[in-house]
């Protein structure tokens, strides 16, 4: 593991750096959902405070860059009152949390979280497109060698998985909490090929050797690029029906 420092561990330390201010610590991501792999994954921490100042920063910082040396994200921050307000901003992030999270301390101020689907469809569009940019991008600096293309691709998996995923909310009322089935689950609502994603996750895990060849890396990252491709495309149709 990359910690030290566990996650409950972390959240009696903001417990008592903050005090009665503290409203919820909740874990979230791979960790919440099991979808851990060592040299890919994080423990994501999400606090809420009833305010959020100078004075409540400072309180934690040094708790924070502790907590980040670890190999861990820096806590993801909020007001109480600025995060119900701010659902229509990061609807795909927010969402996720809020289906798929594990408080450690407070109340669950996630449960009455309100999400707008027009506003996931725009945030969706505007992700998957600007993601498509960076892996092109990438692609060109890493075409020639396959090891640094494979992990190109390994590193967007997991953006790319949650956006599929929250694709996948405008199909099926019920979404898998772990990412890699709900990709599974919209190949059955889509026209086109998936599979990528699904080889990627097993190298991921280990269970599956990397394409060691040049040829197969770049045949592995055609059918990825091509899926997201598709997906940005459906999203965009989705979005002009309105």
């Amino acid at each position: 593991m990359k910690t030290l420092m566990t996650a409950e561990e972390f959240t009696d330390a903001l417990k008592d750096a903050l005090g009665d201010r503290l409203t919820m610590v909740a874990l979230f991501g791979s960790a919440a959902t099991g979808e851990t792999a060592e040299s890919y994954s994080d423990v994501n921490i999400m606090v809420v405070c009833t305010q959020l100042g100078v004075e409540e920063l400072d309180a934690i910082a040094l708790l924070s860059r502790k907590w980040a040396k670890m190999g861990n994200p820096p806590p993801l921050m909020f007001a109480l009152e600025r995060l119900m307000n701010s659902s229509h901003v990061f609807p795909i992030e927010l969402l996720d949390i809020k289906e798929n999270h594990r408080v450690l301390f407070g109340r669950d101020v996630l449960r009455d979280l309100p999400i707008s689907q027009a506003n996931l469809r725009f945030q969706l569009e505007h992700e998957l497109k600007g993601k498509l940019i960076q892996l092109r991008e990438g692609y060109m600096l890493a075409a020639e060698d396959c090891e640094s293309l494979v992990n190109l691709m390994l590193r967007s998996l997991s953006n790319f998985q949650i956006m599929l995923k929250a694709s996948l909310r405008f199909y099926a009322v019920s979404v898998p909490a772990l990412k890699r089935e709900a990709v599974k689950e919209l190949s059955r609502y889509v026209m086109y090929d998936l599979s990528a994603f699904e080889e990627l996750q097993g190298i991921k895990d280990g269970d599956v050797l990397p394409p060691f060849s040049q040829e197969a890396a770049k045949e592995l990252f055609e059918r990825y690029l091509e899926a997201i491709e598709r997906s940005a495309d459906l999203i965009a149709a989705l979005s002009r029906r309105g």
